[in-house]
This record gives C-alpha cells, sequence and structure tokens, in this order.
C-alpha cells in the first residue's frame, strides 16, 4: 500500500490561514498580533492533554499517526483488485483453486494474505465470508477509533481557547496599574480564542471527516475483495465477479 499525496488538503489549508491573514491585513491589523507563543501553548496543550485523558494510548497513537492520512493517504485502487479478482477467478476456472497458492506469498498485507490462504486450503465460500468479515470488523472499529480523535480535539479546542482568553483577562486585571503589560494580556485573551476555534474548525474537524472518508474507502476494498474471493470459491464465472465487483467502485461524471 503506497501514499497519495492530496493535494486538495495542503491547498485548502493554506487557503484558510492566507484568508485569516489577508482579513487581519485588510482591517488594518498587523500579522504580528496573531503570533501569541503563550496563547499557542494553552491551546495545544490543553487540547492535547483532553484528548489524552479520552483515550487509551494505543488508540491515540494511531489517530496521530493516521493524520498523515489527510495529506497523503494510503492508496488502494479499486480497479486493480477488481482486475486481479478476475485473474484469479480465470485462472481457477482454468487450473483449479490450487493455482492459487502462490499468490499467498506475493500479498503484502495478512488480510489479503489469510483471505487467499484460506481459499487455496478449501474453505467454503459461507465459511470464507465468515472469518473475514471479522476481521474487517475489527479493523473497521479500530481505525474510526483512531480517526475519532481528531474528532475529539475538535470538541475540546474551543473550549480550552476561552480559557486561555479567561487566563489572558486575568492577567489584564492583575496589572490595571502597569499599562505597559495591559496589551500583551488583552492580546492572548482575544488569540487565544483564535486559536482555539480556529484549530477546530480549520484542522482538527477537517482531518477527522477526511480520515473518516479514508477508512471507508479502505473497508470497501476489503468488503470487495472479500466478495470476490467468495465467487471464487462458489466456481462464479469471471464476467459475473467482474460486474458484481464494480458495483463498489463510484464513478463521478466529469
Amino acid at each position: 500500500m503506497f501514499r497519495r499525496l492530496d493535494r486538495i488538503s495542503f491547498v485548502g489549508l493554506a487557503l484558510a490561514i492566507a484568508a485569516i491573514m489577508a482579513g487581519q491585513l485588510l482591517e488594518g491589523g498587523r500579522l504580528s498580533s496573531l503570533f501569541q507563543p503563550a496563547a499557542f501553548v494553552i491551546v495545544l496543550g490543553g487540547t492535547l492533554g483532553a484528548t489524552m485523558l479520552q483515550t487509551r494510548f494505543p488508540i491515540f497513537m494511531r489517530g496521530m499517526r493516521m493524520g498523515s492520512w489527510a495529506f497523503a493517504a494510503p492508496a488502494q485502487i479499486p480497479d486493480d483488485m477488481i482486475a486481479k479478482l478476475v485473474n484469479w477467478a480465470q485462472l481457477s476456472r482454468r487450473e483449479g483453486i490450487l493455482v492459487l497458492e502462490k499468490q499467498v506469498a506475493r500479498e503484502e498485507d495478512p488480510f489479503f494474505r489469510k483471505g487467499v490462504q484460506l481459499l487455496v486450503d478449501g474453505a467454503d465460500s459461507e465459511r470464507l465470508r465468515e472469518v473475514m468479515e471479522v476481521e474487517i470488523t475489527t479493523y473497521e472499529n479500530t481505525l474510526r477509533q483512531a480517526a475519532r480523535v481528531w474528532d475529539a480535539a475538535a470538541g475540546y479546542s474551543p473550549t480550552v481557547g476561552i480559557l486561555g482568553a479567561v487566563l489572558g483577562l486575568i492577567h489584564v486585571m492583575e496589572n490595571l496599574g502597569d499599562p505597559t503589560r495591559l496589551g500583551a494580556g488583552i492580546a492572548t485573551a482575544f488569540v487565544a480564542t483564535i486559536y482555539g476555534v480556529g484549530a477546530a474548525n480549520l484542522v482538527f474537524l477537517p482531518i477527522g471527516r477526511k480520515l473518516q472518508v479514508h477508512v471507508s474507502q479502505l473497508i470497501s476494498v476489503r468488503e470487495m475483495f472479500v466478495d470476490g474471493l467468495t465467487g471464487i470459491a462458489n466456481g462464479d464465472n469471471p464476467r459475473i465477479i467482474e460486474s458484481r465487483l464494480l458495483g463498489y467502485v463510484a464513478r463521478i461524471p466529469g
């Protein structure tokens, strides 16, 4: 499974940041006003801590690693999978199921390797589907829990931003007698809110939604694979198998 760059994610993130900065300049403000280390530490640290408290460590780490999928997604091409399964169906009809034994070692993913091995070992279609669907369900649950780490961060971030704003206002109230320190406190207060709301709606939530899309695609490819194997196990005509598998592929006009 290789990675495919998702250019629209880079463009979207850059556009969102550029729009905020342009708006700041159009309002007559300075870009330097948006850069407040204290606000950044409060929002990032608070959001990260709350998300870690909610999630088990293995799921949290997997969710963090999956974040890169928003920009470089794991690419599994359904058309290639269909072509491979149809070719296997043709081989098995001509030479028997055992001819696929050499395909087992060629599959890098344990899921696909297990499916071919079950087929070669003579598992009937119902048993094969039953075993493989358990694997799919476990795999899907794990990935979706990991993807929801980003949704959790999106939920906590705005609230932590408000906490940062309150802390900034407390700092302002403590220094009412020193006008030179009021500006920094007020800036931290408002920028913390911007960081919290902005991170939730421009980063965390979009990444979480895109991860869910990628998870659905990965599950669809696995279901397609199992459907193809059961067709081969039943001895279905390769054309019928191909026609059924094409139903998994969404064709978007234009």
